[in-house]
């Protein structure tokens, strides 16, 4: 019991610690305190297990834990392995609030023309909490299938339950709480029981 309780503290420490986390799409590789401020996070190297990500109506979720904050997207086509690989394809914008946001994420805005169903691509999200700028990164493979949500809504909603559609650009709504975030709590979780039998 005393493990699984070690286990979640180790968890929540690391959340209540970080600056700022990529909760989806899934980022390169777990969060590194002390790499957020490398390009990646830490992570330099694409990872072979992508996210199915669609072209149009998705969008990214972050926790934050800055009262006001300043984040914009990149996108890589290429190798994806350095800064200069990277274009903006969501200007920097300033946000007020910690906790969890979720924001639209379009493949087919202008900012992103050219990407075709199939095409694996990176995003490197640039934050700035007033300390300093902090990189995560995924890496995604674009789909004309895949839906994250009915219709042109995402499933993306404040502490209001509004929501914000995937088609749209720059609006932001907070999200209660992150689905990866709940997942892996749950996960965490579940390890706590499995390793207090």
């Amino acid at each position: 019991m005393r493990l699984s309780l070690a286990v979640i503290s180790v968890f929540f420490v690391a959340v209540a610690n970080a600056h700022f986390l990529l909760d989806f799409p899934l980022p390169r590789g777990a969060f590194v305190d002390d790499q957020e401020t490398n390009f990646c996070g830490g992570y330099a190297n694409a990872t072979t297990n992508r996210t199915a990500y669609p072209l149009a109506g998705g969008y990214f979720s972050i926790f934050s834990a800055h009262p006001q904050w300043t984040l914009g997207v990149f996108l890589a086509t290429d190798a994806a392995n350095t800064f200069d690989d990277f274009k903006q394809i969501k200007p920097f914008f300033t946000q007020s609030g910690e906790g969890d946001f979720c924001f639209p994420l379009n493949f087919t805005s202008p900012n992103a023309t050219g990407l075709t169903n199939g095409e694996n691509v990176t995003i490197q999200v640039v934050f700035d909490g007033g300390d300093g700028t902090l990189y995560q990164c995924a890496d995604l493979t674009l789909s004309n299938t895949v839906q994250l949500s009915n219709g042109s809504t995402s499933p993306c909603s404040n502490q209001t339950n509004t929501t914000t559609t995937g088609s749209t650009g720059n609006s932001a709504a907070g999200l209660a709480v992150g689905t990866e975030f709940v997942t892996v709590a749950l996960g965490l979780a579940g390890l706590a029981a499995a390793l207090s039998f």
